[in-house]
Parts: C-alpha cells; sequence; structure tokens
C-alpha cells in the first residue's frame, strides 16, 4: 500500500489555499451561516448544510449561503452541486461586480475542474481577467486548465506572464513547476528553476535556492543551503532540508532533522507526517504510527485526510488488518473520491 506523501501534485494547486481563505473570508454573514463555515472547517459538511438551510429560513444574506453551500459540497466532492450554489450566488448579483463575485467565480472555476468541465473553467478565468488583467492567480490557474486540455502553448504563456509579473515569487516559481512536471513538461520547469539560479538574484536567500536545487535533483546543494536556512526560514525549512536528506537515502539525519524541529517548536502536521515516512522507510512502523497520531491530535490540522490515510497504512505494516479495515471505512466516508483508499479497502476486507 503506497503512502501519502506530504504534497499531492493536483491540478490547480491553488485550491487548497482559496478554500482555507474561504473559510475566514464571509464578512457580513449571519451568526448561523458563520456557524456553517466553521463546521466546514471541522470536515462537517452534512451538519454545515443543515445550518445553512436554517440561515437561509432566517434570512441570512442568501449570497453569502450558497457560497458556504458550494464549498461544504466541494468538501462532500460533489462538484456538480457546487457549481449549482456558486452559480446561483452569481445569480443573485445586482449588477455592480464586487470582490464577492471575483470570489465566487474562483470557486465555480474550481467546481468546473474538478468536474472536468474544464473549457467552463477557462472561460471564467477569461472572463476574470477581462476585468483585472493584473489577477496573477488567474493567469496561474488558467495555465493548469490549458495544460490538462492539451493547450501546453497556451499554458506557458500565461506561466510565462505570471513570472514576469512577480519575477521574484519563489513559491509560485516552484508551483509552475510542479504542474509542468505533473503534465509530463517537467523539463520547461526545469528551465524556469535554472533560470531563477542563472538571474543572479542578490535578494535570492538560501531557503529559496535550497528549495529550487531540491527540485532541480541536486540535493546536496540543497542541503547546504537549507542547512544555513534552517534556523531563519521557519517549519519549510526544516521540511525541504529532512527531504532533501531522504533524496539521498539518509533516513537516519532525516528523522533527526523532523525530531530536532520538534524538540525547539510547537507540534507541526506536516512535519509529524514527514516524520511518519521516514520511520516507515526505515522500517519502524510503531514509531511511524506515533508521528501520524500525533499530526492528527494537533488543533486546525489542514492535512488530516494525508495523515489519516497514512495511519491506516501503518497498522497495516504492523499487522492490524482489522483497525486499519475500520479506519479506512470511515476514512472513505470522509474522503468518498479517493480511488486508491477504495482499492485498499477492497484488499482490507479480505484479510
Amino acid at each position: 500500500m503506497r503512502l501519502k506523501g506530504l504534497r499531492k501534485k493536483m491540478l490547480c494547486l491553488g485550491l487548497s489555499a482559496a478554500m482555507a481563505a474561504a473559510l475566514s473570508g464571509c464578512g457580513g454573514s449571519g451568526e448561523r451561516t458563520q456557524g456553517a463555515v466553521q463546521m466546514i472547517g471541522e470536515l462537517d459538511y452534512e451538519g454545515a448544510l443543515e445550518q445553512l438551510d436554517l440561515a437561509q429560513e432566517n434570512g441570512e444574506n442568501v449570497r453569502l449561503v450558497d457560497r458556504a453551500r458550494g464549498i461544504a459540497y466541494m468538501g462532500l466532492t460533489d462538484y456538480e452541486q457546487a457549481a449549482v450554489c456558486f452559480e446561483e450566488a452569481l445569480a443573485g448579483s445586482d449588477g455592480l461586480v464586487q470582490n464577492v463575485d471575483f470570489d465566487l467565480n474562483f470557486y465555480l472555476a474550481a467546481a468546473y475542474t474538478k468536474s472536468q468541465r474544464y473549457g467552463e473553467a477557462e472561460d471564467i478565468y477569461d472572463a476574470v481577467l477581462a476585468l483585472r488583467p493584473g489577477a496573477e492567480d488567474a493567469y496561474f490557474l488558467r495555465g493548469n486548465v490549458r495544460l490538462v486540455q492539451g493547450n501546453y502553448e497556451g499554458a506557458k504563456a500565461d506561466f510565462d506572464k505570471v513570472i514576469s509579473m512577480d519575477p521574484k515569487n519563489y513559491d509560485r516559481l516552484i508551483q509552475i513547476y510542479q504542474v509542468l512536471d505533473y503534465f509530463d513538461h517537467g523539463e520547461t520547469g526545469r528551465e524556469y528553476l535554472q533560470a531563477a539560479l542563472a538571474s543572479g538574484d542578490k535578494d535570492m536567500d538560501k531557503y529559496a535556492s535550497g528549495r529550487i536545487h531540491y527540485y532541480l535533483g541536486e540535493y546536496q546543494s540543497a542541503y547546504l543551503d537549507l542547512e544555513e536556512a534552517r534556523e531563519t526560514g521557519g517549519v519549510e525549512s526544516y521540511l525541504y532540508l529532512g527531504k532533501s536528506y531522504e533524496a539521498t537515502g539518509d533516513y537516519n539525519y532525516a528523522a533527526n532533522v523532523y525530531n530536532s524541529y520538534l524538540e525547539k517548536n510547537e507540534g507541526n502536521a506536516e512535519i509529524y507526517n514527514q516524520l511518519g515516512l521516514c520511520e516507515m522507510a526505515r522500517g519502524e512502523y510503531r514509531n511511524a504510527l506515533n508521528a501520524f497520531q500525533a499530526g492528527m491530535q494537533l488543533q486546525n490540522v489542514t492535512m488530516m485526510q494525508t495523515l489519516s490515510f497514512n495511519e491506516i497504512v501503518a497498522y497495516e505494516h504492523l499487522g492490524d488488518y482489522r483497525q486499519a479495515s475500520i479506519l479506512m471505512e470511515n476514512y472513505l466516508k470522509n474522503y468518498p473520491d479517493d480511488a486508491q483508499a477504495k482499492r485498499e479497502y477492497e484488499f482490507l476486507s479480505t484479510r
């Protein structure tokens, strides 16, 4: 059974961040709508929908109610219904284009993308850019949907535009590399990364250069830079430093990096997950289970799906197939569109 890593490559890498922002972006909404948003953050999507029905009955802002409904349906992986909700919210506009209309369009495009309605998603990004030609996110996301439709040249034009708008945004540069690599255009992505290193940017810190070296497969250069950045770059520096050592096969030192962070700082779900993956690679399955479960105990965990899946893998390696099967059944209730988990549940059911 394959583990789920720190980051899962997927179309529209910005979607998760946008979803998280939405959970705190409902200014002007009523009490029940706010409560529903909190329930969405806790993954209680059905409960949130019930609250939103009551919110509408109580006369709360119907556009924000429909917006929250759409986000809840996204959580339930019912992307078609989510699109309907976002469309209804947009239809409630008074004709004056407001920030919430752009927000809703981004969500509608995400729902279309998840429903494989890529052409419609691209049309939305076209419309957004016609009104806001400086919307960097729209260029990036349109590049995503163009790639999935096989329009490499159009996607590259969008990514070129994104980079030209903010050439020192190395986080976005790495996202572009990841998307291109996912769609078998990794060489183009590497050219972007190499150009950034060759640019002579004096403001590029060791954290940025270390990550770029990591994605170029230059792991020794990566960990040398990241060793310098680990005390100043925060949790991500530790993550990339550990992963660079993992890439060289030095799981012992990588585990020491993650444990070093945990000794000095509050718990972090990504660190716990990566530590668990390290322990799995070392064959220390009980230690791996403890790491995954420690990450799940933290508050406001944004990668609960990954940790939950990896917890099941650890139980399986420990030979506790009964517990793994019970947890997988519950996992599929929360994440019903995970095809890999469905296949694994069929296997566990036979053990």
